[in-house]
């Protein structure tokens, strides 16, 4: 399916349905939004050896016309905060984040909740076996689904010391980096196996964080699988029946970029 027909055909019934709404307020469907992005701040978490997030104010009050003018300029790493890592980051040959499919970002998602093994074990990683004990719970992950990897470890955002382990920064705190990610066999078991669609996680990255050769980013850029990291909110979406978009800023020649990601829920889910 293209990424035109793909979005036009989780967003159009939605725009339908709005412009009846003016008419028939009952035929807009029941839809909960939940939004899974960390703010930008001056405490966003990047990677150990990157600055931080900087909002700069330009203007802030009312100008000698007599009206309110407000501005601010800001810098930011590629990866930090809510983001997706483009194929790019990993892969010579990879889309970049203005080339990355349309269709790789929106689509079907599944909440796949480790956060009990990794709650025992901060360098835990997402097993095939933890994939398809999931499935035996709740049916077969969906063939160009989008995977959610709740590991708990977005309930401690913004503790640096808490989520990534360690406070340290430069090649010190690379070096301290103790949590939680997907194991690349079974990235490759997605991918081969489900045509995954996208990968998300609740953490700093998709690789845990003790991982010296990022594996499992390699396995998935060398197929065009973007990654989603710094996940939010995931405790508030069940296991199913979840739309996710997710829109990064769009970076010509990025490897990757800030994110606006949200879920669609039906009410009552």
């Amino acid at each position: 399916m293209s990424s035109r027909r793909l979005v036009l055909g989780l967003v159009l019934p939605l725009a339908l349905s709005a412009a009846a709404c003016s008419a028939a307020p009952a035929a807009l469907p029941a839809m909960k939004l939940v939004d899974l992005t960390h703010d930008f701040a001056q405490d966003t978490i990047y990677w150990p050896t990157e600055s931080g997030f900087e909002l700069t104010q330009v203007s802030h009050g009312l100008t000698d016309k007599g009206y309110w003018y407000e501005a601010n300029r800001f810098a930011a790493a590629e990866h930090g905060g809510t983001h997706v890592d483009a194929p790019a980051h990993f892969a010579e040959h990879g889309d970049t984040v203005d080339r990355i499919p349309l269709g790789r970002l929106v689509g079907p998602a599944v909440v796949v909740d480790v956060s009990d093994a990794a709650a025992g074990d901060r360098d835990h990683l997402v097993s095939v076996g933890e994939l398809e004990a999931f499935e035996a719970r709740h049916g077969r992950i969906p063939d160009g689904a989008i995977v959610l990897l709740r590991t708990g470890y977005g309930a401690w955002w913004p503790d640096r010391v808490r989520y990534l382990g360690t406070d340290l920064r430069g090649a010190a705190g690379v070096a301290a980096l103790h949590f939680p990610g997907l194991a690349p066999e079974a990235a490759r078991w997605l991918m081969d196996q489900r045509r995954l669609r996208a990968v998300g996680i609740d953490t700093a990255s998709i690789d845990r964080g003790v991982s010296q050769t990022f594996d499992t980013h390699v396995a998935l850029f060398a197929r065009g699988v973007p990654a989603f990291e710094n996940v939010a909110n995931l405790e508030q979406l069940p296991a199913t029946d979840v739309t996710v978009i997710a829109l990064p800023m769009k970076i010509r020649g990025g490897s990757g970029g800030p994110l606006r990601i949200i879920a669609m829920v039906p009410e009552g889910r």
